[in-house]
């Protein structure tokens, strides 16, 4: 049945027979013939479909719940044996805010010198993603902001806390200032994050707070991109320090603090809360603490 359940799951989280069947490896016949097999085992309708996809029925909305903790402990079972076994080892997938990659990178260094046998993905995902990437098993773990999601069913290891840096050109107006504050850039020509990131909404809220609608000529999923524009023209954007930091290095850009110098929002690694944890992830918890600023 397990094999079933996992097909369950990945049509949940696609919400495509056709997708869900290519992620999967089968055919998508071989897909819907496993999940007829699961209803008639279950004695239920999981799935309402027509020519298509329809959505979970009732049923499969409560099914879905207990699949996924079905998945997850036969998951965590063969980490513990294989860890028994062979020591730590295996793949570990981890979805990150693309504001913190560079946190991302400091983390996965030093597990991966201590767990060489570890083999890890990071991959770049908004915030309102990851949890339900976690959820679906899409990723085994995620680095996003603590305050903002709701985390509740998730352990969490807070890893720095967000503070905004004003990136110009070494020669723009701004460039000589100590420290800016977010009213200061009402009017300027700004490149932004999408609005679908979390880190967007922030600085969105930070203007709102002082009246300031911001003009953002450009927008980006990508900080490269960002960096790139104020880099070519004469156009200026808001980043996490650490990231402006990175992104900065040996270019012709001056970084200004904007806003008062409070710390803002947390960020930290999130993963599925299950006692005790798989081996690989009681691990990876431990190194993010090792890590982090705020254990300091």
């Amino acid at each position: 049945m397990l094999d079933k359940l996992e097909m369950f799951i990945a049509v949940a989280r696609e919400e495509h027979f056709g997708r869900a069947a290519v992620g999967l490896g089968i055919t998508q016949p071989t897909l819907s013939a496993g999940i007829k097999q699961l209803e008639d085992q279950l004695g239920v309708q999981l799935i309402f479909r027509g020519s298509r996809y329809g959505g979970l029925t009732p049923e499969g909305q409560n099914a879905l719940e207990w699949a996924r903790r079905i998945v997850g402990d036969a998951r965590q079972l063969k980490e513990e044996m294989r860890f028994k076994r062979h020591g730590l080892a295996g793949q570990l997938r981890i979805a990150v805010i693309p504001t913190a990659l560079t946190w991302a990178a400091k983390l996965s260094a030093q597990f991966s010198r201590k767990h060489p046998r570890v083999r890890m993905t990071l991959l770049s995902h908004a915030s309102s993603e990851i949890l339900s990437m976690i959820e679906d098993f899409s990723v085994d773990a995620g680095i996003s902001y603590l305050d903002n999601e709701p985390v509740g069913k998730f352990s969490t290891a807070p890893l720095y806390r967000e503070h905004y840096m004003l990136v110009c050109r070494s020669d723009a107006p701004m460039a000589a200032r100590d420290r800016v504050g977010w009213h200061d850039l009402d009017g300027e020509k700004l490149c932004l994050l999408t609005p679908d990131m979390q880190n967007r909404r922030i600085i969105n809220q930070h203007f709102l707070a002082a009246g300031v609608t911001p003009r953002a000529g450009i927008e980006s999923n990508s900080t490269v991109v960002l960096i790139a524009n104020v880099e070519d023209g004469d156009w200026m954007t808001v980043l996490p320090a650490d990231m402006a930091r990175f992104l900065c290095a040996g270019k012709p850009l001056c970084m200004i603090p904007v806003g008062d110098a409070e710390a803002h929002k947390t960020v930290g690694l999130v993963a599925p809360w299950r006692e005790p944890h798989t081996p690989v992830l009681k691990a990876l918890l431990t190194e993010a603490g090792r890590v982090s600023d705020l254990s300091r």
